[in-house]
């Protein structure tokens, strides 16, 4: 039984766990690989089926192993990094993006601040008239969905905006010339949810799976609001890093 120790205070599970995830750190079980069958752990460590059962359905609920019914259970995707020390508000802009091509534009709409109440307050707006070109996409790694995005951009501001990201024109191209006012500064604001309908169907999840949700407002270089986005993170494909110096 090589890899346990059965006067360890570790339980027996949980050193099946470690097994396995070293086994995928080492590559040995790679990506979208299928594992031995619980059968096949149990003869293989000499422990009981019960004992691989929690292992696997702990990895399982971890991220690290998904099942496909009548196929076995396999080695899910890394998880992809979010690095809060370098994420900006720019990172999911649209009018900061150098690469329209790596976003998928679902819709590019007109909607008026009544639609959404928070722009009213986020871009200091007195009247009820005021018109947004509303833009949601997604941003993929490797033919993945990772985020699915909603962007607000006041049309007094940017009126071709609209046509200009149909077009798939990068923003130096749209800002160029054109536009007095343009992002310098962001306010980010994290929190963790949970999907509702149209947000598991634009993420290829099951509803209620948890998201990582940055709301970005950001700002010219005279502090007014330019650009409000919400992006919504699949919480199962990325990992938030925090680092800290006194």
């Amino acid at each position: 039984m090589a890899g346990f120790n059965r006067y360890s205070n570790v339980p027996l599970y949980c050193q099946l766990k470690n097994i396995i995830l070293e086994k995928i750190e080492s590559g040995e079980y790679e990506e979208d690989s299928k594992i031995p069958s619980e059968q096949a752990l149990c003869e293989q460590y000499g422990i009981s089926r019960p004992t691989v059962r929690q292992a696997i359905s702990e990895l399982t609920n971890n991220g690290q192993l998904y099942k496909l019914k009548g196929k076995g259970t396999f080695v899910s995707k890394r998880k992809s990094s979010v690095d809060i020390k370098d994420y900006t508000g720019f990172t999911d802009s649209i009018l900061d993006s150098l690469e329209p091509e790596k976003k998928e534009i679902l819709s590019v709409e007109t909607v008026s601040v009544k639609e959404c109440s928070k722009l009213k307050e986020i871009f200091n707006i007195k009247t009820d008239s005021s018109l947004f070109t509303c833009i949601t996409y997604l941003n993929k790694r490797n033919d993945e969905v990772f985020s699915y995005n909603t962007s607000y951009i006041p049309q007094s501001l940017f009126p071709d905006i609209g046509e200009d990201i149909k077009n798939k024109k990068p923003s130096y191209e749209i800002l160029r010339g054109k536009y007095p006012l343009v992002p310098y500064n962001s306010k980010s604001t994290l929190e963790v949810n949970y999907t509702d309908s149209i947000d598991a169907g634009q993420l290829h999840v099951q509803p209620g799976q948890a998201l990582i949700i940055i709301y970005n407002i950001l700002l010219s270089k005279s502090g007014q609001a330019v650009e409000y986005i919400i992006s919504k993170y699949r919480a199962d494909k990325c990992k938030l890093m925090f680092e800290n110096h006194k």
